[in-house]
């Protein structure tokens, strides 16, 4: 094993992770602190930018005691984090605003007017769908804090703001590394550089845009307030880092074309990795990041709160199942498993929606869940099964899309990833929808992986990050798709894809009906 360490840091929804990872992908440490979500109004999620900060200080000091590594044994820092986000600095990098979250949706009516000014060339030139990202984030400051908008000398996004923090940079240090620019609105994705055209159109002024790095290039050495605190030697190089997705993308070995990622968690994406950069003009659905590598692109779509939908089936219908699991001392997912592998492929004419939260890909806040075609004949065991089922359909179409768009390749397979690898039965549904083998691999941290290959490139430790993960992650078991239940299983797909055009008018209308106020004394009820 080598004698340099990798500091890595995730900044994630739900908590800040820190891990010391060698450069042979061993993880040493890790440790998570749970993170704060404030909901000051409706639709509104904010984080403070100075608690993801001490959670950054407070985690690293955690692993370092944890492992006893000597400080001048740690080779860099390097942060991944929330990418469709932003927040606001002033010119000596004090947050002006707080981290306004991915999942805020105050914005909503800025990302109708930037369709209404050119979604076609928006999609062209920033590589992905209209949606509520940096633009809208940014055009709702302009207009509804003005006065706060005028203090804001730059805007960043937290995995930037943390690592400025962490080296002491001022304003016009600010940067952003180029897997993170398809969500800004006013990029060139292909040329790596910001848009005057698109900043023109949307008037959004790129003064207050960071300049774009490597993800691997250094961008400030650790300050020495900083270094007492989380216990580090004052010095260490601090590299740009890598939005959170693409990170897990590239740590999961997603380094040629004809591999696929399924990255099973709260947020189901299904994503792949070609050579040439082809948004998804014509469905509106894929996004179209640039990899770590910048040869090579990773179109994706993805269900917000897809694997959610199975915490809520658990929580709310599978009392039972909790209770056995506990005294069997299993998961609860698995006895569910047990029970949804005796129903039928179809789950018995039963189809299931799984976007509780609104559609994300192609955007339709107004689609919400629904049960399609059930009887008194289907039981708890059908409804878990058709959720397991409706993401397959769901990813089938992303794949659909994905070969429409890249012909010529040919796909191997998906590798998954996330909590939901663990099911069998899932990783067999899968396959048996798409056609295409599903293989889970032996490294579940896979983003710690990816971002620990980044850093070591940084500073000269590795000279080729695709290849030395190729020489960490490999594939474990494998989930051949079946033929009879593949042709079986693209009636429901077809069916699958076709309810959303037939049942639109019903959700928009559901839509209007519930924003309608409701009498006083119904309310008293």
């Amino acid at each position: 094993m080598s004698d340099k360490f990798i500091i890595c840091i995730d900044l994630g929804t739900m908590g800040t992770k820190a891990a010391i990872v060698s450069t042979e992908g061993e993880i040493l440490a890790k440790t998570l602190e749970e993170s704060k979500l404030y909901y000051p109004k409706p639709g509104w999620v904010e984080q403070k930018p100075n608690e993801m900060f001490n959670s950054t200080l407070n985690t690293i000091k955690t692993v370092v005691k944890e492992t006893g590594i000597s400080s001048d044994k740690i080779a860099a820092i390097g942060i991944s984090g929330q990418m469709a986000g932003i927040m606001g600095i002033d010119r000596n990098w004090k947050a002006v605003t707080h981290y306004d979250s991915w999942l805020d949706n105050r914005c909503q009516a800025y990302v109708k007017e930037i369709k209404s000014k050119g979604e076609e060339r928006y999609i062209t030139t920033n590589g992905m769908p209209v949606t509520i990202a940096h633009a809208a984030k940014i055009l709702w400051w302009k207009n509804q804090k003005p006065d706060i908008y005028k203090k804001i000398y730059k805007f960043i996004q937290p995995a930037g703001y943390v690592a400025g923090k962490l080296a002491g940079l001022k304003g016009q240090d600010a940067f952003i590394d180029y897997t993170y620019l398809h969500f800004s609105g006013v990029s060139n994705n292909r040329k790596m550089e910001w848009s005057e055209e698109m900043a023109d159109l949307l008037g959004i002024s790129l003064d207050k845009m960071p300049h774009i790095v490597k993800p691997w290039d250094v961008v400030g050495q650790l300050c020495s307030e900083a270094a007492e605190k989380c216990g580090l030697k004052a010095g260490t190089p601090i590299i740009a880092g890598v939005g959170d997705a693409i990170v897990s993308f590239i740590g999961s070995g997603l380094v040629e074309p004809g591999i696929l990622i399924d990255l099973a968690g709260t947020a189901s994406i299904l994503a792949c990795c070609v050579e040439d950069y082809r948004p998804d003009i014509k469905n509106k659905t894929l996004l179209f990041p640039r990899s770590v590598d910048p040869n090579h692109w990773y179109p994706h779509a993805y269900i917000g709160g897809g694997g959610l939908c199975l915490r809520w089936f658990r929580d709310t219908f599978a009392a039972e199942e909790k209770e056995e699991s506990q005294e069997k001392g299993v998961s609860t997912y698995y006895l569910l498993d047990e029970m949804a592998a005796k129903i039928s492929p179809g789950s018995d004419g039963l189809v299931f929606l799984p976007h509780l939260a609104g559609r994300t890909y192609p955007a339709d806040s107004k689609v919400k869940g629904a049960w399609i075609g059930f009887s008194w004949s289907h039981k708890k065991a059908h409804f878990y099964r058709s959720i397991l089922e409706s993401i397959a359909y769901e990813y089938r179409y992303y794949f659909r899309i994905i070969k429409e768009l890249f012909p010529e390749t040919n796909y191997s397979e998906v590798r998954v990833i996330g909590g939901g690898c663990k099911s069998n039965l899932w990783n067999q549904i899968k396959a048996d929808v798409l056609g295409i083998p599903y293989v889970q691999i032996n490294e579940e941290d896979v983003g710690l992986i990816g971002l620990a290959m980044t850093v070591a490139k940084g500073v000269g430790l590795i000279d080729d990050i695709d290849r030395s993960i190729s020489e960490i992650v490999k594939p474990t078991v494998r989930y051949k798709p079946r033929d009879k239940y593949h042709k079986y299983y693209q009636n429901y797909a077809n069916l699958y894809e076709g309810l959303f055009k037939n049942i639109k008018p019903t959700f928009s209308e559901l839509s209007k009906i519930s924003e309608l106020p409701n009498p006083q004394e119904l309310r008293d009820l």
